[in-house]
């Protein structure tokens, strides 16, 4: 997919810099640079009037513009069009700065003077995140993909409440419909998706995190393909190994599955990093797992709300499962809805461990039963939530949940290690 680029810098010789850097990016359209806020701000206004789909994917924005300065500019341009990626370049590349940057709505910052790599990484994020959001408004291309190239992500409010038992039944579910689906442990110090499943691989998605260009080939090794169907991407044997898989790994990887799969299942585990924080980002439906417990619940609302702070995703685009529901909990599905703000689901899935001791003890929960009335419900909520449909059928969005039953875009691309720092401090 062609990057539409437009660069805003008062200065000739940065302006003249910057397009001669970004027409060495592949894939990319950079625009004629304008050289002030007016007509940077013209511009997008006369492109929108003609059609949405005509903004570009990218603004740059200079340290230098004027009249306007950039860090209102930017606000500006993000409150106006915020379809629109904006990218800060500036000689100050502190923490203040992208902290002031990311707050005035920036999608990253580059330092100058300008390099390539880096250029190349805030552009193609901001890019991506243009996309998404598109996709999200029902405008834009769709996402570069095969088949079908869907990607969600099962992240647990807490420990123990179900999420990785969750993400391997959906896997399972779309891979007994007949979809490609890939399974990704990207709990990435204590990833038990190969315990569940009863698999023992030497490769993990640590060993694709220093490859920039990751080939079919290159995939295909990392990747165990299952006798369930499953291909599976595991978490390092070797937690410490864990720390090689940076946000800018995991999108890279994220975007080579979405090129083969037509259903990409995550793991996210229940520590918010980079990493996880990026997949949850780019996912088309970001699922949280809870259960009807005060402690859990609150754990929810934390997660989320630390999302929302760090950008990583708003709280009523995250989807809300509560695992080992009773009709007899006093906290009920609709609570927790009003408590975290997330959109719930339909389905309901019952406590009913005694279903899933024998196959949880053995590793093995691909053989739980069909009779089971948790897989019967998690089979059922994987078909409410699109991932049993076919290729070329649209997914439909979960409904308001009934009362009584069931329940319920994005880490700024650059430096959200930072930005995770920055929301522990405070």
């Amino acid at each position: 997919m062609t990057t539409r680029i437009l660069p805003a810098a008062g200065d000739p010789d940065a302006a003249r810099a910057i397009v001669a850097l970004l027409s060495q990016l592949p894939d990319a359209e950079p625009a004629a640079p304008v050289p002030d806020s007016t007509t940077l701000l013209d511009t997008l206004f006369r492109l929108a009037a003609d059609s949405l789909d005509e903004l570009p994917e990218v603004v740059l924005v200079h340290e230098r513009i004027g009249p306007v300065p950039a860090l209102e500019l930017i606000r500006e341009v993000a409150l106006r069009f915020p379809a629109v990626g904006v990218v800060l370049i500036s000689s100050d590349a502190g923490p203040a700065l992208f902290s002031a940057a990311m707050d005035s709505g920036a999608r990253g910052l580059i330092g100058l003077p300008l390099a390539y790599e880096e250029l190349a990484a805030r552009v193609q994020a901001a890019a991506q995140w243009s996309a998404g959001v598109r996709r999200h408004l029902g405008r834009g291309p769709e996402a570069p993909a095969g088949p079908g190239g869907r990607v969600v992500t099962v992240t647990g409010a807490k420990g123990g409440v179900g999420a990785t038992f969750t993400a391997v039944q959906f896997a399972l579910a779309a891979a007994a419909a007949g979809r490609r689906t890939a399974l990704v442990d990207l709990d990435l110090q204590a990833g038990d998706v190969g315990s569940y499943l009863d698999v023992q691989f030497r490769r993990s998605i640590a060993d694709l995190a220093g490859i920039q260009d990751i080939s079919p080939r290159v995939l295909q090794d990392a990747v165990y393909e299952d006798r369930t169907g499953l291909a599976l991407l595991l978490a390092p044997a070797d937690g410490e190994r864990g720390e090689e898989v940076d946000e800018r790994a995991a999108r890279h990887v994220i975007g080579a599955l979405r090129d083969r799969y037509e259903l990409v299942v995550i793991d996210c585990g229940t520590q918010v990093t980079g990493a996880n924080a990026t997949a949850v980002e780019l996912a088309d439906l970001a699922v949280m797992v809870t259960t009807p417990d005060v402690v859990a619940v609150r754990a929810a609302k934390r997660m989320v709300r630390m999302w929302e702070r760090l950008q990583v995703r708003k709280a009523e685009d995250t989807t809300m499962v509560v695992n080992r529901w009773s009709k007899h909990t006093e906290i009920q599905p609709s609570l927790i809805e009003k408590i975290t703000k997330t959109r719930p689901t339909r389905t309901p899935v019952p406590a009913a461990f005694k279903e899933l001791q024998a196959v949880v003890d053995a590793g093995r929960v691909q053989d739980l039963d069909n009779r089971s009335t948790v897989k019967q419900a998690l089979w059922t909520l994987a078909g409410e939530l699109g991932l049993l449909a076919a290729p070329d059928a649209p997914a439909g969005s979960p409904a308001p949940a009934a009362s009584g039953s069931g329940s319920a875009l994005a880490l700024r691309a650059a430096g959200p290690v930072a930005r995770l720092r920055r929301g522990r401090e405070g």
